[in-house]
């Protein structure tokens, strides 16, 4: 056997030793592995040189080799670069790791979209056949979209508005073929091209595609676990002149992010001194795990907060039909730009959604799959910890459907991801999800994709692809 090979094989071993070994344990002697695994003494100090040069492994002359202790200083935070240094020369990803396929037998931690099993496939194959016999099937619907559904939008918001706000009426709901199609319209109908639009960093990369779309200017916000600090929100805005914020207040893609009720008020002060708006984006409404999604739009009844809502992701991808709710001249200028752009919704998508919806047994699907989603959570974490812990959640989310996991600071991303999918793992990368330049090492992992009984074996090959030196 050759001196390579059985370096190699000896590092393996050791990686595997110290893995499972807390800091500050002693490895076995130069002796005593020489002894175990019949290799060269000059063999066996090669790789404790290599493990210390890793950081994994600390040599004491005269007194051991020991297993490295965690470092106790917390990650550099470069947030503040974030707005320093704006999106010059960020280009959008241009096939989003969310949208791809998984290949063969491969596991799939990227996607964008719930598994079938989340969704309400029997009320879903019941609405289709019912639409199928109804008028939909022939008839062109209104261009806002079916009263009927944007009644039950508006009484959607309503219910959650408290007493003292005017909660947002069916008169205010337009209905858009999704919500991409509803982020593009209001950056449009909103912002326009070649203006200023403040969005969360890191924020959904689907809102990065069709700000670039509409040609408007993004301004990035760093924002963390718990959403953007209001005092930099107000300098940004009052510096760009900006008059619209793009953010994802409850369960936020990617980092799970909610904003809590004192962050809400501020951010809402923020923006109506400003005599600007807020476009929210609940995509999560329905997947709450163990906190209630209480949209934005419930606190504001004077127009600044322009809220789009998809049953896309909820219900089916194929029932492509979200809510812009929007007051006064935004929602008139946001319906003009959805005549311009799709004239209206497909009557059939749009019946089958409000079916769907207004059906006794969806209160209980929503739930159920909160407590699924919850289960899966748990079992990405549990495997996380256990089998890749340098891959850290700095913030557990109380509902969407995925982890945002933040990688060492000297991991090669492209190379984690490529030896992820080398050994039969998809996973997304952080950079996607930054309207300009990352700020560190990131991961979006999703828990709400197939297969949840493989999440061990995919949190092995992370940890795998992690523990793997560096090739010049």
């Amino acid at each position: 056997m050759s001196d390579d090979s059985s370096g190699a094989r000896l590092a393996t071993a050791l990686r595997a030793w110290i893995a499972t070994s807390p800091p500050g344990a002693k490895l076995p002697s130069t002796r005593s592995l020489v002894a175990e695994h019949r290799v060269s003494p000059v063999t066996v100090q090669r790789a404790l040189r290599a493990l210390t040069a890793q950081g994994v492994v600390e040599s004491r002359p005269g007194v051991g080799t020991f297993v490295r202790g965690t470092r106790v200083a917390s990650p550099v935070d470069f947030g503040w670069q974030t707005a320093a240094l704006g999106v010059q020369g960020r280009r959008a990803p241009s096939h989003p790791s969310a949208l791809q396929t998984a290949d063969g037998d491969a596991i799939g931690l990227h996607s964008g979209y719930p598994d079938r099993e989340l969704l309400p496939e029997r009320l879903v194959r019941a609405a289709f056949a019912r639409a199928a016999r109804g008028e939909a099937l022939l008839g062109r619907p209104p261009t806002a979209g079916l009263p009927e559904l944007r009644s039950w939008f508006a009484a959607e918001l309503e219910a959650a508005t408290p007493a003292g706000t005017t909660p947002a009426a069916a008169r205010d709901v337009v209905v858009t073929p999704g919500s991409q199609s509803g982020l593009l319209t209001a950056f449009r109908a909103l912002v326009g091209a070649g203006r200023p639009l403040l969005v969360e960093s890191p924020t959904y990369w689907g809102a990065i595609l069709a700000a670039r779309q509409a040609g408007v200017q993004m301004v990035p916000v760093p924002s963390g676990p718990s959403g953007p600090d209001p005092a930099v929100l107000e300098r940004i805005l009052a510096e760009t002149g900006a008059r619209a914020f793009y953010a994802q207040p409850t369960f936020a893609s990617p980092t799970g992010a909610r904003w809590d009720a004192n962050r809400a008020e501020r951010v809402l002060e923020v923006v109506r001194a400003a005599g600007a708006f807020v476009i929210e984006d609940d995509y999560a409404k329905d997947f709450g795990i163990d906190a209630d999604p209480v949209p934005l739009a419930t606190r504001d009844g004077s127009g600044h907060v322009v809220y789009i809502r998809s049953l896309s992701k909820s219900v089916a991808p194929v029932v492509r039909v979200a809510a812009i709710v929007a007051r006064g001249p935004a929602r008139d200028r946001i319906l003009a730009d959805t005549q311009a752009d799709s004239m209206y919704v497909s009557g059939i998508l749009q019946s089958v959604a409000l079916d769907v919806v207004t059906q006794p047994a969806w209160r209980s699907h929503v739930r159920r799959v909160g407590r699924q989603l919850g289960e899966r959570r748990d079992l990405l974490l549990r495997s996380l910890r256990e089998h890749a812990p340098t891959a850290t959640i700095e913030a557990v989310p109380r509902g969407g459907l995925a982890l945002w996991a933040r990688l060492p600071d000297d991991a090669d991303l492209a190379a984690v991801v490529e030896r992820c999918r080398r050994d039969g793992l998809i996973v997304g990368a952080g950079d996607e999800w930054f309207p300009a330049e990352p700020t560190a090492n990131h991961l979006r992992l999703a828990y709400a994709g197939p297969q949840p009984e493989r999440f061990e074996e995919a949190a092995r090959i992370l940890g795998s692809a992690l523990s793997e030196p560096a090739t010049a």
